[in-house]
């Protein structure tokens, strides 16, 4: 029996549907490359920031502005094929090497944006915090600064006190860019509350104006200190004098209202005229405790101000100032004559 010959119509499309497999697979292809991750990321990637209410053709055309995609349109492709235009998140993302479109795709839905290392030292006001906020481009200072005297902020933290001033805990934080100063301060408070009630757990049933209290003291012994031995030696002598009604008279205090409340530069030195400033923070001036801390105390000084050590002492004085040593005296007499320590040591 002999076979039929193929029609040219049957071959035809034969040769359509080729070319057309073959025009998809090299589509594919070309997608695929341009889909791939850019040459010449660095190591450490590279930061994108997607604006809130930005267009899926905004955010491409950023990415690939920054080196993040090989093709804004291939981002775009993706982002439409998979649903996926309505669920990008404004931020900050790292783009790192070896990551082509898909990725970058995914990494925006996601939402996990980069984030900064930030490191508060132990000591520093709020002001000080702030200003770092924003030399990292984590938050302005000026917006951190509103949310640790916002009333209705600090209520919600469970906080009376008139400013967030010594409550932003001393520790390091990873931020992303542009976070919320009120998210920011809570992080903070909440680290804050998590360290002391560990370190401190009676501290947890204290009274709000007694706990007020002895984060002060605790502010005024962390400017004070220097060897961490000394600090429950402190914290036992500033006691002493608020038992007695006696002035605290912390230079720290002092250079506080000059350099915090005044606006000054941190003076090297402290003149007669700075104990006689009249401001309720000056502890030459006025008795008592300032009114509120003057700085986030680290851990050291808070266990050092809610358990001071059991001492009489009424006086300390710089003895060593390359080693940061004080020498701690019962009597003003005794204080008096601890001059002479200094004077034999400058003497040699």
């Amino acid at each position: 029996m002999k076979k039929r010959p193929r029609s040219a119509a049957a071959t035809a499309i034969r040769i359509l549907i080729l070319i057309l497999v073959l025009g998809l697979v090299g589509l594919g292809l070309g997608v695929y490359s341009l889909a791939r991750a850019p040459l010449g990321i660095p190591e450490a990637g590279i930061l994108v920031t997607v604006e809130p209410g930005a267009s899926t053709k905004t955010i491409s055309e950023e990415l690939g502005r920054e080196g993040g995609l090989r093709s804004a349109i291939v981002f775009r492709v993706l982002a439409r094929a998979l649903g996926q235009e309505a669920k990008l998140k404004a931020g900050t993302y790292r783009v790192l090497p070896g990551m082509g479109s898909l990725a970058v795709l995914e990494l925006i839905v996601s939402g996990k944006q980069a984030l900064v290392r930030a490191t508060v030292p132990e000591g520093f006001t709020l002001k000080q915090t702030a200003a770092l906020m924003e030399k990292l481009n984590i938050a302005s200072a000026d917006s951190v600064l509103a949310a640790a005297r916002d009333e209705g902020l600090r209520t919600s933290l469970g906080i009376t006190a008139p400013s967030l001033e010594g409550y932003l805990f001393p520790d390091t934080y990873f931020f992303p860019n542009n976070y919320p100063a009120p998210d920011l301060v809570r992080a903070m408070v909440g680290a804050f509350r998590e360290k002391v009630g560990a370190a401190l757990p009676e501290t947890l049933t204290m009274a709000p104006a007694l706990f007020q209290e002895k984060l002060i003291l605790a502010s005024i012994v962390e400017r004070e200190y220097r060897v961490p031995e000394e600090a429950p030696l402190m914290a036992s002598v500033f006691s002493n004098r608020l038992r007695i009604k006696m002035a605290l008279q912390s230079c720290a205090t002092v250079v506080y209202v000059i350099t915090e409340l005044q606006g000054k530069p941190h003076p090297e030195r402290i003149f007669d005229r700075d104990l006689a400033i009249k401001d309720p923070y000056n502890t030459y001036a006025q008795r008592g405790l300032p009114p509120g801390p003057i700085c986030s105390p680290g851990l050291t000084a808070l266990r050092s101000a809610f358990r001071p050590a059991a001492t009489g002492y009424l006086y300390f004085r710089l003895v060593d100032a390359d080693a940061g040593r004080h020498h701690f005296s019962v009597s003003l007499e005794e204080h008096r004559s601890a001059a002479d320590l200094i004077v034999k040591k400058v003497g040699g």
